[in-house]
C-alpha cells in the first residue's frame, strides 16, 4: 500500500489542458501540444515551446499574481488554440461576407474572429455572472420590500451566479458540437489520470480512468464564484453600500484579478492533496465536472494520448523541434502559395503550380482557383509534390505519371518524359496502321509510343530498348493500360532476327553530345543521358536505322522518326536510297518528323 502511494506521488504531473474542436490541447512546463482529428480521420499535432511564467519575471512567481497572469494567459491562449483547431478540422466554405472581408478590406479573418470571440466571451461573462445576478438580487429586494444586508446581498448574488452557471452548462451540453467538446474534455482528464496512476498510456487503460480531475477549469470557475462572494463583500464593506448599478459592476470587474489569483492558489493547493478533509471544497467542482465532461470514445482517447505524449516528450527532451499543423486551406490560397514558392526558385510558369494542385486534388486545372476547402490530407499531398519539385526534379517525375495521347504513362528517372511533339509522331504513324499491322517501336523508353499505337489500332506491336530498367517501367505502363505488347531488350535491331514490320516508329536519342551540358538542369540532372545522347552530330542512331531498316520493313512499309529541331534535312539525306522521304512540321511549324516510304 505504501508503495502504491509513493508511486502515485512520483507520477503527479503539472500537465493540464483543454478540449478544442475535435481535439485536445495539453500544456506542460516547457511545451504545449494540440492534437486534432481532422475530417479525413487523421490525427494532426501542433507543438510549441513555451517559457514558464516563473522564468519570465520574478514577480510572476509571487502568489496571487502568478494566478492572475496564468488566468489571462490561459484565456487568451485558449481562445487562440480553439480557433487554430478549427483551421485543421474546418470544412465550411467561406461565406460571401468572409470573401468580401478578405478581398476588399484585406482583413485577416481568423484574427478578426479571434478578437471578436474574446470580446464576446468577456461580454457574455460580465452579463451572466455580474450584471444578471446583481439585477436578480435587486428584483428580489423589491419583491421582499426591503434591502438585504451586505453579506446577504453577496450570498444571494453568489447563489444566482452558481445557478446561472449550472443552467448555462446544462443548456450548452444539449448542443451536439458542445457535447463532443465535453467528450474530448473527458478524454483529457482520463489521460492525465491514467498517467498519474502510473499506468501505460493505452486506450484500454485510459478508458478505465476517471474523467473527474482536481485541476479542472470547471472547479476553478466554482472557486471564482465562491471567492467572489467573500471578496466583493469585503470590498463593499470598506467603501460602503452607496455604489450601485454600473459602478457596482465596474467595481467587481476591478477586483476580479484578485478573485482569479486567490482561486488559482486554492486550486493549486487542493490539487496537491488527496485528504478527505478537503473533499467538501472539491466536491462542488467535481460534481459540475459530471456535466462539463462526458465519456469519450476510443478515437477521442487516441487524440488525447497523442497530445499528452507529445508534451511529455518535449518537456523531457529540449532538442525535440516544434511542429506546425497542416491546416485546411482554400484551393485558391493553396495554389497561390505554390505559385509563389515555385517563383522563388525561378520556376515562373503558373501552369506548374496548377498541375501540382489539380493532380494532387484530382480536379481540373481550371478549378484550382476556387474557394472550396482542401482538407489537410490533400494539402499535405500538394506539399509532398511541391518539395520534390523545388529540388529541381522534373514535374512529371514528382507526380509519378503523365498523360500521353490519352493514356496514363508512369515516369521516373529510368526514362525520358514523353513530349507533346511525340504525340504528333503517333498521330501520323497510326494513319498507316490498322489491326492487321505489325509495328516496331525502336528506343521505346517508357513505352508511350507503343502503348498509344496499340491502344488506338490494336496492331501487333513490338517495342525494344537497350535499357532493361526502362523496359521494366514500359511493361508496368502496358499493364496499367491493359495492353499486350511484346517488349524486347535489344540494342536497336540487334536481337530482332529476321522479323518484318509494316511500320517502324522511333524517337531515338538525337541531342549532340557537346550540347547535353547546356540543357536545362532538370534534364541534365534527372533524365537518363543514355536516352538523350545522339553522338557528336546527334545522328548516330539515324545512321543505324538507315543502314538496317530495309531488312525489317515489309514491301510498302513506312518509317516514321522524330528528329531534333534542326536535323530534318540531315536525316533526309541519310535515307536517300529509299523510295520517298518527307518532312512533317509540328504545331509550331518546326520540321520535327521524317516519314520514309520503303
Amino acid at each position: 500500500m505504501k508503495k502504491d502511494k509513493k508511486q502515485l506521488k512520483s507520477n503527479k504531473t503539472s500537465v493540464g489542458g483543454q478540449a478544442v474542436i475535435e481535439g485536445v490541447m495539453m500544456r506542460g512546463k516547457t511545451a504545449m501540444a494540440t492534437s486534432v482529428r481532422d475530417s479525413d480521420g487523421i490525427i494532426r499535432t501542433e507543438s510549441k515551446r513555451i517559457k514558464p511564467l516563473s522564468k519570465r519575471s520574478k514577480i510572476f512567481r509571487l502568489p496571487i499574481i502568478r494566478g492572475v497572469i496564468s488566468f489571462f494567459d490561459s484565456m487568451i491562449g485558449g481562445t487562440k488554440v480553439l480557433l487554430r483547431s478549427a483551421e485543421v478540422y474546418g470544412e465550411e466554405e467561406p461565406t460571401r461576407f468572409e470573401k468580401w472581408l478578405a478581398n476588399k478590406l484585406h482583413v485577416n479573418l481568423m484574427g478578426v474572429i479571434s478578437f471578436i470571440s474574446l470580446v464576446l466571451g468577456l461580454g457574455l461573462a460580465i452579463v451572466l455572472f455580474i450584471w444578471l445576478p446583481q439585477l436578480s438580487r435587486t428584483l428580489l429586494e423589491k419583491i421582499v420590500g426591503s434591502e438585504f444586508d451586505l453579506l446577504l446581498k453577496n450570498l444571494i448574488e453568489g447563489g444566482f451566479k452558481l445557478l446561472i452557471f449550472v443552467m448555462y452548462i446544462l443548456l450548452c451540453s444539449l448542443i451536439k458540437d458542445v457535447k463532443r467538446t465535453f467528450m474530448y474534455h473527458g478524454a483529457e482528464h482520463k489521460t492525465i489520470s491514467c498517467y498519474e496512476k502510473g499506468l501505460d498510456l493505452s486506450v484500454e487503460n485510459v478508458r478505465k480512468c476517471s474523467r473527474v480531475h482536481d485541476r479542472c477549469g470547471t472547479t476553478f470557475i466554482v472557486f471564482v464564484l465562491i471567492i467572489s462572494i467573500l471578496v466583493f463583500a469585503g470590498v463593499e464593506a470598506l467603501i460602503g453600500e452607496s455604489v450601485n448599478g454600473i459602478l457596482r459592476v465596474l467595481l467587481k470587474l476591478s477586483v476580479f484579478p484578485l478573485v482569479a489569483g486567490l482561486s488559482y492558489e486554492l486550486l493549486k493547493a487542493l490539487s496537491k492533496t488527496n485528504s478527505k478533509i478537503f473533499l467538501p471544497l472539491k466536491a462542488p467542482g467535481m460534481l459540475l465536472q459530471c456535466i462539463t465532461t462526458k465519456e469519450p470514445d476510443d478515437k477521442m482517447l487516441e487524440v488525447a494520448i497523442t497530445a499528452f505524449t507529445t508534451v511529455m516528450q518535449m518537456d523531457n527532451d529540449q532538442d525535440i523541434p516544434e511542429k506546425e499543423f497542416v491546416t485546411a486551406k482554400k484551393r485558391k490560397d493553396l495554389t497561390e502559395s505554390v505559385v509563389k514558392r515555385l517563383s522563388e526558385k525561378g520556376i515562373t510558369e503558373t501552369s506548374e503550380a496548377e498541375w501540382i494542385v489539380s493532380i494532387a486534388l484530382d480536379i481540373k486545372r481550371d478549378e484550382v482557383y476556387q474557394d472550396k476547402i482542401v482538407t489537410p490530407k490533400y494539402v499535405e499531398k500538394v506539399e509532398e509534390i511541391l518539395l520534390m519539385r523545388l529540388t529541381g526534379r522534373p514535374l512529371w517525375y514528382c507526380i509519378g505519371n503523365t498523360d500521353f495521347y490519352g493514356y496514363v504513362i508512369c515516369v521516373d528517372e529510368r526514362v525520358l518524359i514523353p513530349r507533346s511533339e511525340t504525340e504528333l509522331l503517333v498521330e501520323n504513324a497510326i494513319k498507316h496502321i490498322d489491326a492487321n499491322s505489325k509495328v516496331l517501336d525502336l528506343c521505346t523508353g517508357s513505352g508511350a509510343i507503343a502503348i498509344a499505337v496499340k491502344g488506338e489500332t490494336n496492331a501487333s506491336v513490338t517495342a525494344v530498348d537497350i535499357s532493361e530498367d526502362a523496359l521494366e517501367l514500359a511493361k508496368e505502363n502496358a499493364r496499367l493500360n491493359g495492353l499486350e505488347i511484346n517488349f524486347l531488350v535489344s540494342d536497336m535491331f540487334a536481337n530482332l532476327k529476321e522479323q518484318k514490320f509494316d511500320v517502324i516508329i522511333s524517337n531515338p536519342p538525337y541531342i549532340r553530345s557537346k550540347e547535353i551540358k547546356s540543357l536545362q538542369n532538370e534534364i541534365v540532372n534527372f533524365e537518363p543521358i543514355l536516352a538523350l545522347d545522339g553522338g557528336e552530330d546527334g545522328l548516330d542512331f539515324y545512321r543505324i536505322i538507315a543502314d538496317n531498316a530495309k531488312k525489317y520493313l515489309t514491301e510498302n512499309g513506312k518509317l516514321l522518326l522524330e528528329v531534333g529541331y534542326d536535323q530534318a534535312d540531315e536525316v533526309i539525306k541519310l535515307f536517300g536510297e529509299y523510295k520517298n522521304a518527307e518532312k512533317i512540321k509540328d504545331y509550331e511549324g518546326i520540321e520535327r518528323i521524317v516519314k520514309v516510304d520503303f
